[in-house]
């Protein structure tokens, strides 16, 4: 009786057996009541994928358009001057163009930029006296004479419209060259003036190639094509001719100077030896006329205190283009594009 006790399943016995059966019955009449059942699940699997692929897709262009009108914002900011000159108010001002930084082609005080701001200023009914605002080291002797002759004629052209130099931090070498056309120039005390010379850089490299035993092989046509070249041997007959080239520039650039200043400046065989001096210095030498400020030039001397800046602004698109230009020009054109007055 006890054995018979043990060996029949008690109530919860054959509950535990009825659920443990159960799940296959059910999933088999799953199966037939659906037999898309496994279907339908990748279909709605791929649905999910492709409407968070859509989701995802649809942020990337609100981000990417919101990145656009950003760097529109920039550029319309910092870019081309027409959109952010300058409104010009009625009455009498005094017309500022800043020749800033060195002086050269692809750069900002590039006598393209300059002659175009002089030209506005001129044109203008209402200028009173025009400012060439100057804080540069100089650069390229041909942009800076360039700069200089268009000021000389402006100047005659238009006799009644006073034109002045105001120096700021420097006005060096290409910088002076360019404030020597003007009717009178203007510096702090501590301000840097001079440096009226020619120089050319250059370097030797023969020894340090020989050590590293490395031979330069040139070819030519023309004997001189060479001439200078850094890897090769200095060549006096060469030297001779630069320096020839660089005293011939001095001299275009000492009898700009003499022209401009006239008899203000002091005989002094030092001013044209390439030496800087303060604008308390330069007033001494003839270098300059007056100490004065930009704001004190315009108001005590031309009698317009207001300012108004003609200097084109160029955007930051060209500027990256011209500088890819220019360092693309340097890289290929040889050892002479280093001829500066700085």
């Amino acid at each position: 009786m006890a054995d018979k006790d043990q060996d029949a399943p008690g109530p919860a016995g054959a509950a535990a057996a009825s659920r443990s059966a159960k799940p296959p019955v059910e999933s088999a009449q799953s199966r037939q009541v659906n037999p898309n059942w496994d279907r339908e699940l990748i279909i709605s699997l791929a649905t999910a994928s492709l409407t968070e692929q859509r989701r995802a897709r649809r942020w990337g262009v609100f981000f990417k358009a919101l990145l656009l009108i950003y760097l529109f914002a920039l550029l319309v900011t910092f870019g081309n001057y027409e959109f952010g000159a300058e409104p010009l108010e009625a009455g009498r001002h005094t017309a500022v163009v800043d020749i800033s930084g060195l002086i050269a082609p692809s750069e900002d005080a590039s006598a393209e930029n300059i002659l175009s701001g002089l030209q506005a200023a001129y044109e203008d009914a209402d200028t009173a006296g025009v400012i060439v605002h100057i804080n540069s080291p100089g650069g390229s002797p041909v942009q800076a004479g360039i700069i200089y002759d268009e000021i000389r004629r402006l100047r005659a052209q238009h006799t009644t419209v006073p034109l002045y130099a105001v120096i700021s931090d420097v006005c060096a070498s290409g910088g002076y060259y360019i404030a020597a056309a003007a009717d009178k120039i203007y510096a702090d005390k501590a301000s840097i003036v001079g440096s009226i010379g020619v120089r050319m850089d250059s370097f030797g490299f023969v020894e340090a190639m020989r050590n590293l035993g490395v031979e330069r092989r040139l070819l030519t046509a023309g004997e001189s094509k060479g001439l200078m070249d850094p890897f090769l041997p200095s060549n006096q007959r060469q030297v001779r001719h630069v320096q020839g080239l660089l005293d011939r520039i001095h001299d275009q650039f000492i009898n700009a100077v003499k022209v401009g200043r006239g008899e203000r400046l002091k005989d002094d065989p030092r001013l044209f030896s390439g030496l800087i001096w303060t604008g308390e210095e330069s007033v001494e030498n003839g270098l300059i006329d007056e100490l004065a400020s930009l704001e004190k030039v315009a108001r005590d001397v031309i009698g317009a205190k207001r300012l108004v800046n003609f200097s084109p602004r160029r955007g930051v698109l060209e500027r990256f283009a011209d500088r890819l230009g220019a360092a693309i020009s340097t890289a290929v054109g040889g050892q002479l594009q280093g001829l500066q007055l700085r």
